[in-house]
């Protein structure tokens, strides 16, 4: 079978017999030297273009946009890009309650003590919250250094400060009514974290385990301002995640609420855990582990 060859010096054609396929000598022509290709009997395809499964995926969606309709179309992709957008709202409450805990480590560092959820005056009135006390470990000291302490927290010297958004302090999932407003809030009352106003419970006073003991918990628009020194009380407080009541633990995150332990740690409950359970993990020392 002829092989037709072109001399790639002179640009001479000819049909080379296939015997000489492979072999190398002088062009009869121009005599430089030249190799006989051998025959191609197979085919090549194409090299598939790197955009090829991007073109792919448009071709199918614009098919089913053609033949499902808009509407339906979407209707079937809405869930799965919903689901996602929690899932990444859901994960950043994570990284905020991680962001208080190591700030509430690093305050237990300095004053060996966790800080008080209410710090008063010699009258009992009350001056800043915890989450004014941690300012400095969370990358706030500026906002930390204009707060006035000796003055009501909601007093006009304390207004810039107050006025301030703080991010670590709101879950994404939720619409806060308030800007300045925070999801976070620590459980107050005897024998709890938050403990009574001025309380300093230390890593000493966990006798339950501090892996065992909720220090903050999610709450929906709690109407709290973030400088605000008020939070959930025990004696008050529904045993149930997701109330319908609203005066328990709440979020925007299904099936449950985000928790911090004292030990750092980050949980997401699930809203069917046991009243008495969830009790026990909000009391520091009442002799009552609760392995979680």
């Amino acid at each position: 079978m002829p092989i037709p060859f072109t001399c790639p010096h002179c640009g001479n054609f000819t049909n080379v017999d296939d015997q000489f396929a492979g072999r190398t000598g002088p062009c009869g022509r121009c005599g430089n030297t030249i190799t006989v290709p051998y025959p191609q009997t197979g085919y090549a395809p194409p090299r598939r273009s790197k955009n090829s499964n991007t073109m792919v995926i448009v071709l199918v969606l614009v098919l089913g946009f053609c033949c499902l309709g808009g509407p339906i179309l979407i209707a079937l992709l809405l869930p799965a890009v919903q689901a996602a957008r929690e899932a990444a709202r859901r994960s950043q409450c994570t990284n905020n309650l991680k962001q208080i805990g190591i700030a509430l480590h690093n305050y237990h560092a300095t004053y060996k003590c966790f800080p008080p959820a209410v710090i008063t005056d010699e009258d009992g009135n009350p001056r800043y919250s915890w989450r004014v006390a941690i300012l400095p470990f969370i990358e706030q000291q500026p906002l930390y250094d204009s707060y006035d302490p000796d003055v009501a927290w909601d007093d006009p010297a304390n207004e810039y400060v107050r006025m301030a958004s703080i991010s670590a302090y709101q879950c994404p999932s939720d619409s806060p009514s308030l800007s300045n407003g925070t999801n976070y809030v620590m459980i107050t009352g005897e024998g709890t974290i938050g403990g009574l106003p001025n309380e300093c419970v230390s890593f000493r006073d966990i006798t339950d385990g501090t892996s065992n003991t909720i220090a903050v918990v999610e709450i929906v628009d709690s109407g709290i301002e973030w400088s605000e020194p008020r939070d959930l009380t025990l004696e008050e407080l529904s045993m149930q995640l997701n109330d319908d009541t609203g005066s328990g633990p709440s979020s925007r995150h299904p099936g449950g609420i985000n928790v911090l332990f004292c030990d750092g740690s980050t949980v997401f409950l699930s809203e069917g855990i046991d009243p008495r359970t969830l009790e026990n993990l909000f009391r520091c020392n009442d002799g009552n582990p609760v392995a979680f």
